[in-house]
């Protein structure tokens, strides 16, 4: 009887195969990129006028999910801590009533501080922020009417808001005020252990922490980073993709300050 010998050689092709041009390459892939997703940079889009002008709505944006540190994946656990959000940055974090939804803020107190908003005036440790009146209109350039008309505000417009510039530790950014409101009062809070003070830059048009509470660190998903792509409008079929008519191309690699 003749004896049968496997063909190593042909199974070591046929798993070559596999791995370079067949399902197994397709699934190394998506692993890939789900690790790099998980890990270091994540893509979000920006639903909403309350960071204006800083970022526009439509504005999509990378977001360093590594530059706090590695998670243990599903979880606000940490397995290793690089460095600690400063005052200033731009974060994205879940929002603290409802862990399925995504927000993006900018840091305005760390753990310690006494945070007061009065009249359109900042104060941290009892010292008001000073704003200024920029010396470019190159951050408000981009907004338009309707960027303000959302959310049933059918009478407001760019006209209504005025433009300063701010600095929260070593970032300078721009912040919207609308000219003539009678600010709400924030009563004086501190800023408890493990907690963040979070703010828009839109400041009449932000539900942020004055609105609910303190941001656990734990939360934190990333940094922004950058914006890569920019549009007026979307698609009205496909409203998560931008209508290519409308694409913003100055704003490719705008950093987000």
């Amino acid at each position: 009887m003749a004896k049968v010998k496997k063909d190593k050689g042909g199974w070591n092709f046929r798993a070559k195969i596999f791995w370079t041009e067949g399902w197994g390459s397709l699934g190394l892939a998506v692993l890939i990129a789900l690790f790099i997703r998980w890990a270091f940079l994540e893509a979000y889009v920006i639903p909403s006028g309350s960071m204006l002008p800083s970022l526009l709505i439509h504005d999509h944006i990378f977001v360093n999910k590594i530059t706090y540190g590695v998670r243990v994946p599903f979880s606000e656990n940490w397995l290793v801590k690089f460095g600690e959000p400063k005052r200033g940055e731009v974060i994205v974090f879940k929002y603290p009533r409802d862990m399925s939804t995504f927000f993006i803020k900018r840091i305005v107190g760390e753990s310690g501080d006494k945070i007061f908003y009065e009249n359109g005036t900042l104060y941290i440790n009892d010292k008001p922020v000073e704003k200024q009146v920029p010396a470019s209109d190159s951050d408000i350039r981009w907004l338009r009417d309707v960027d303000f008309q959302r959310d049933g505000n059918v009478y407001d417009s760019k006209d209504n808001y005025v433009h300063f510039r701010e600095k929260l530790g070593d970032h300078e950014h721009s912040i919207l005020l609308r000219k003539g409101d009678i600010f709400e009062t924030m009563n004086p809070v501190i800023v408890p252990e493990d907690h963040l003070f979070v703010m828009g830059d839109n400041r009449n048009n932000s539900s942020d922490g004055r609105v609910w509470g303190m941001l656990p660190k734990k939360n934190i998903l990333g940094r922004a980073m950058f914006v890569w792509l920019s549009c007026e409008e979307t698609i009205p079929v496909l409203p998560f993709l931008c209508n290519p008519l409308t694409i913003r191309w100055g704003r490719f690699f705008h950093p987000v300050e």
